[in-house]
């Protein structure tokens, strides 16, 4: 039964309801534990085992398959000795039946929500004789090798993923840009902006600026298709999502209505919402609504790759690194900075052609700066 105190939006209740979901089973990952639909879709989508962590260690070691199995703990949880039954080596069995690795005692109190027991951030410390048990860090062979539990944002990026991936049929297409123009442009940039903002004026932020403005022409590149894949909403402003990577996941911050914004006013809105990423103080409602997403790699070198879609947008960009190559010009073989870019497209809303003329547009808007500035 929900309490007072439980946190969710209408859409996660609505879902809820549909799937026949407790919302008191759910952990939610927005503010304040707050419930959002994706919580409830990945709560029913990943099918979850009550486990105790002694009987899931002792699975994960002998690779047990735990799907299926009525356990005999509360409400059918498995327990260690669920999972003993299962071992066919009599020598095994009995070095895990010693006392250094006993159940812990099963508490009195109802057991906690499905969704937090599955946490692995959540779990209980196993017991101190288990752990006078482990080799010290000296004895370790070499070769050997670590498993550590996923974070809760390393579990919401590889279920939303999974499901992009393998849900949506994409296709991709990587197209080659001289960056000759806008790097002589950026540079002519860099003090004016400085002297306005404070900031300093980046060659993501050009892209970022010329890939609005060509968002702006093709409607069917800024679109979502709905969860039924029944109807396609086409938006008339531009919420960009800019991919940041980080050692504890990748999180996609969004410039709100960038459409509406000046180079100088776009130069702020991302410079604030990539730093509070950085510093983890970005809120939820920041990192949605999305109607279109850029992943950028150039700055490590990357010479292409494709990324992929960040879901519900139609498509998303990918930015590779800017280097110099020879090339033909008026049929002369010139050196320039040349960067691939790659977008990559769900395949219910676009099709080649009109994928093919976003990205003619978008070459000539980089090809021909000094447009962003009209």
């Amino acid at each position: 039964m929900e309490t007072v105190k439980l946190r969710a939006t209408p859409a996660a209740r609505a879902l809820a309801r549909r799937l026949g979901v407790k919302l008191t089973n759910v952990a939610g990952t927005g503010y304040k534990g707050r419930i959002h639909r994706d919580d409830i879709a990945g709560f029913h989508y990943g099918e979850k085992i009550h486990v105790s962590p002694l009987a899931r260690r002792i699975a994960e070691e002998h690779d047990i398959e735990l799907k299926g199995i009525k356990g005999s703990g509360h409400n059918h949880k498995i327990m260690k000795e669920d999972v003993l039954q299962l071992i066919s080596d009599p020598q095994i069995k009995a070095m895990l039946t010693r006392d250094k690795l006993t159940e812990p005692a099963a508490p009195l109190a109802p057991p906690r929500p499905a969704a937090a027991a599955q946490q692995p951030s959540q779990q209980p410390a196993a017991p101190a004789a288990a752990k006078a048990a482990t080799p010290a860090a000296s004895d370790t062979p070499a070769g050997s090798t670590e498993t550590v539990p996923m974070t809760q944002m390393r579990k919401i990026i590889s279920k939303r993923m999974m499901e992009s991936y393998f849900g949506i049929p994409s296709f991709i297409q990587t197209w080659e840009v001289d960056m000759t123009h806008l790097l002589a442009l950026r540079k002519q940039l860099i003090e004016p902006i400085r002297e306005k903002t404070g900031k300093k004026l980046t060659v993501t932020d050009l892209i970022s600026v010329a890939v609005v403005k060509t968002l702006m022409k093709h409607k069917q590149i800024n679109a979502s298709l709905n969860k039924e894949g029944t109807g396609i909403t086409y938006h008339n402003y531009v919420n960009l999502g800019m991919a940041v990577g980080m050692e504890e996941g990748l999180l996609v911050p969004v410039v709100k209505n960038a459409d509406r914004m000046s180079l100088s006013e776009f130069v702020v809105a991302i410079k604030d919402l990539t730093e509070r990423t950085f510093s983890k103080k970005l809120l939820p409602d920041e990192q949605a609504g999305s109607t279109f997403s850029i992943s950028n790699l150039g700055m490590y070198g990357v010479d292409a790759f494709t990324a992929i879609i960040n879901q519900p947008n139609a498509a998303i960009l990918s930015v590779a690194s800017t280097q110099e190559r020879i090339v033909p010009v008026n049929g002369e073989a010139v050196i320039r900075p040349i960067m691939k870019i790659s977008l990559t497209s769900d395949h219910r809303i676009i099709d080649g052609l009109t994928a093919a003329k976003f990205m003619t547009d978008l070459k000539a808007q980089l090809e021909n700066p000094m447009t962003l500035l009209i």
